[in-house]
């Protein structure tokens, strides 16, 4: 029994230790070329590798209901249930790598005319475990793993992605809010502008049709209050729904203030091995690895299977006796199972299998394309709309002034109506675009952190 118990464990640790997966194949294109930025060096992919959301979203009202979101949003839980289940999933896989021990206790009693016979045993019993010389078992476990890890890098992009979609909300309800107020304070500023409009169309110094401009630029004033009363609404309830219960007014922006746009710019360089971490590219790169792993469980499923079934322990005519010295028994059952004829089934599954493989390979070599993509957008957007932003800035300064002139000397007589109708439409369209402008820049900081799978910033 020793010497049937030694060859069982040498088996054992010969099975597992081989597997027919091919050479993991490398991508074709868009192979990152590391670019070294500014105060970050091309292996120091580390330092920007973990940068906490907080410190790219410091706004601490924001902070809290990104918070809510991360907590209650059904799309993240649901994403977080599929990792529980997929690393599960392989739990079950890899235990098939290892035999499958019970204990059992059996009595038996047979009698006839002449005679009763009774037969007691207990032991440990090794059931049909297969032998996994040609590494099936073990491929079919590596799949499992990478299948999860997939998974679980599917869970962390729905989280970063979750965090941009929040602030994004968020950002959009302050500029509605910011464009709500300026729309009020035009609507009152146009609203006093027809009342002294009036008057003067009564004393006769202004035409008839000069009063109807005023009444139509206040009516154009009024109905973008509605539209942008409208627009905050929905943008709240956007907001709820993405947090996963209604988020409380204290925590809601009241405008697009500094505070609350206090994304920080990206660097002026980042090194591109930053890319290969973005959750969809290392999800991208599992599947390709699990694809592999089932070319390994197919070529093995053309060789020889082994199944071992033994047992070891004890058996004795009388219960009482079943432990004592001599009542020893075991038992050691091979069986070798050769695939002759499947009807071409494994050539099949093979050709699957590697088809897969490439059609993974394929998708890897699109997320890392992709990944160059989103990361060059969001840099030239943030850079150009930096740009423009200040161009803004003078703009309303200067319409601003131009306002204040033409409406001194419109009250003084000096101008007409028509010239100061056209100095405050120019002014109330450089302000509106002006907060259209920060709220694009913001959200194009917002679009660099998810393109980077994360955000930019060293921790320390």
């Amino acid at each position: 029994m020793t010497k049937t118990l030694t060859l069982l464990a040498a088996a054992l640790v010969a099975a597992g230790c081989t597997t027919m997966a091919p050479d993991l194949p490398q991508a074709q294109s868009g192979t990152p070329v590391v670019v070294a930025a500014p105060g970050l060096p091309a292996s120091g992919v580390a330092a920007v590798a973990e940068t906490p959301w907080q410190r790219i979203f410091t706004d601490p009202a924001l902070q809290k209901v990104i918070e809510m979101a991360l907590a209650g949003n059904r799309d993240l839980r649901t994403t977080v249930l599929q990792v529980e289940q997929a690393r599960a999933q392989y739990g079950i896989q890899r235990a098939n790598q290892w035999p499958a021990l019970g204990a059992q206790l059996t009595g038996t009693r047979n009698g006839t005319d002449t005679a009763i016979t009774q037969q007691y045993s207990a032991g440990l019993a090794v059931s049909a475990f297969e032998l996994d010389l040609f590494g099936r078992v073990r491929s079919l476990s590596d799949a499992a793993l990478h299948s999860w890890l997939s998974t679980d890098e599917a869970r962390a992009s729905t989280q970063i992605s979750l965090i941009a979609e929040v602030a994004n909300a968020y950002l959009t309800l302050a500029a509605d809010r910011s464009r709500l107020a300026l729309a009020r304070a035009t609507l009152e500023s146009y609203t006093q502008s027809l009342n002294l409009a009036e008057r003067r169309h009564t004393a006769g110094a202004i035409s008839g049709l000069d009063l109807a401009q005023s009444r139509t630029q206040a009516a154009s004033a009024r109905a973008d209050v509605a539209s942008y009363e409208r627009a905050v609404a929905n943008d709240r309830l956007a907001l709820d729904l993405l947090a996963g219960s209604p988020v409380a007014e204290d925590l809601l922006p009241q405008g697009l203030t500094p505070r609350v746009a206090a994304l920080p710019a990206p660097p002026a360089g980042l090194p591109s091995e930053v890319l290969l971490r973005r959750p969809d590219v290392k999800a991208a790169e599992h599947d390709l690895r699990a694809a592999n792993a089932r070319i390994g469980a197919a070529r093995a499923a053309f060789f020889p299977s082994i199944s071992l079934t033994g047992s070891v322990g004890s058996a004795s005519n009388e219960l009482s006796g079943l432990f004592k010295s001599g009542s020893g028994v075991w038992s050691f059952v091979p069986q070798i199972t050769l695939p002759i004829f499947q009807g071409g089934a494994l050539e099949a599954s093979l050709e699957s299998s590697e088809a897969a493989q490439g059609a993974a390979l394929a998708q890897y070599e699109k997320a890392i394309q992709s990944a160059f993509k989103d990361v060059a957008g969001a840099l030239a957007s943030t850079s150009w709309l930096a740009v423009q932003r200040e161009a803004q800035v003078v703009l309303v300064e200067s319409s601003v002034r131009a306002d204040t002139l033409a409406d001194a000397r419109w009250k003084a007589g000096r101008d007409s109506q028509l010239t100061r109708l056209d100095t405050q439409r120019t002014r109330y369209a450089a302000e509106q675009a002006l907060i259209a402008t920060e709220l694009a820049e913001q959200s194009a900081r917002v679009g660099l952190y998810r393109a980077l799978g994360g955000g930019w910033i060293q921790p320390g």
